[in-house]
């Protein structure tokens, strides 16, 4: 079946050509430049593939398990490096899913799986977090939601775009109540690593025989360019359906992206540049914070990981009206309408970027069509 826009990406393309001065909730970390790692690149590197292994350089996959903390539970057999974590989804929920099937996903939450599931004739069952819950997942309406017909339930943890996470305990019980149901766990990862309460959640591929984690290195590290990321599952026969329809698609990986990606998965540059996001992260988190609690009618739960969260708008005020009103003169700042996630009374707030997105003057620009749009 024919896949269709998603309301997130529709708006995306349609303003594609603003040319904002700012941008208020920019999704990713402060990106690279290429010459940052030039002194690791070797000159002699061949443009063809990696000519070693289909499924990724054995190295990077190797880094992938060890930033996931899964060394010991998963092996690098169970990796597969993909144009991003977007590919990986893909190439997980159009294997799986059939027509007639279910995925159970989380709403608000990273649209991708409602688009492929309906391309895949597969039905999808949403589960609500709400706002006056902190966005926690509702475990108990998820078992409900959970039948006979549930192939895959599709997660982001973090979740995106509200930055709540799951603890060990609430995954543990998701595991349960999926293999319950003898169901695939599909958790998309790509805001890990940067985590402002407690400890990073464990990968649900070191913890359930159909788990399967997705991640790259987009978000935390500000490689989005790079498209790399990866497809984690203990199950071989998956992680094989994957190589083969990737054969059939994009073929195998880019090799630029395969060895820029393993120069900043090496351990010490990894942790040096997380430490550099997470300090980031910190700030403007703190700042963000601040500046909306000092906005009237403009209300927000903080997210306890990522770089986004959303912020509900004071009450009679449209998300999509207002991101464009916002985006045309004399504001000309960027930012992205609740409707994108199903939440048309809220917009997308953010903390990445660094100094190319001027966060600072987004948001006294923000503050002011605020102030004139209630005017």
């Amino acid at each position: 079946m024919k896949v269709k826009i998603h309301t997130l990406f529709q708006y995306l393309l349609e303003t594609t050509d603003a040319a904002p001065e700012a941008i208020v909730g920019f999704s990713l970390s402060q990106s690279p430049v290429l010459g940052d790692f030039l002194d690791d690149l070797d000159p002699q590197q061949s443009l063809d593939w990696n000519g070693r292994d289909f499924r990724g350089l054995p190295e990077l996959r190797d880094h992938v398990l060890r930033q996931a903390g899964l060394d010991g539970l998963c092996i690098a057999d169970d990796v597969l490096i993909t144009a991003g974590a977007a590919e990986a989804n893909y190439l997980a929920i159009m294997q799986l899913l059939q027509p007639g099937d279910e995925i159970v996903t989380e709403s608000p939450g990273w649209p991708q799986a409602e688009v492929l599931a309906k391309a895949a004739g597969a039905q999808t069952v949403h589960v609500h977090r709400h706002e006056a819950d902190g966005w926690a997942l509702p475990l108990d309406d998820l078992a409900r939601a959970v039948g006979p017909k549930t192939r895959m339930i599709f997660l982001s943890n973090p979740n995106n775009p509200t930055g709540r996470m799951l603890t060990r305990t609430e995954l543990e019980e998701v595991v349960r109540m999926t293999d319950r149901a003898g169901a695939w766990l599909l958790v998309d990862e790509v805001y890990a690593g940067l985590e402002w309460e407690g400890p990073r959640a464990p990968s649900v591929a070191g913890m359930y025989a159909r788990g399967i984690t997705t991640g790259s290195v987009s978000k935390a590290l500000g490689l989005q360019g790079l498209r790399t990321g990866w497809l984690i599952c203990p199950d071989q026969t998956l992680v094989m359906d994957a190589v083969i329809r990737r054969e059939n698609a994009s073929e195998i990986m880019n090799i630029m992206g395969e060895v820029i990606a393993e120069i900043a998965l090496r351990p010490a540059r990894y942790e040096s540049a997380l430490n550099a996001a997470r300090a980031a992260g910190m700030s403007n988190l703190a700042h963000l914070n601040n500046w909306v609690a000092r906005q009237p009618g403009l209300k927000w739960v903080a997210p306890q990981a990522g770089l986004i969260g959303l912020g509900r708008l004071p009450d009679g005020i449209d998300s999509d009206a207002f991101a464009r009103f916002l985006l045309a003169d004399p504001y000309r700042t960027f930012l992205l309408p609740g409707s994108a996630y199903g939440q048309p009374g809220h917009i997308r707030l953010g903390v990445g970027g660094g100094a190319e997105v001027c966060l600072d003057a987004g948001l006294t620009r923000l503050a002011q069509a605020l102030a004139d749009w209630s005017g």
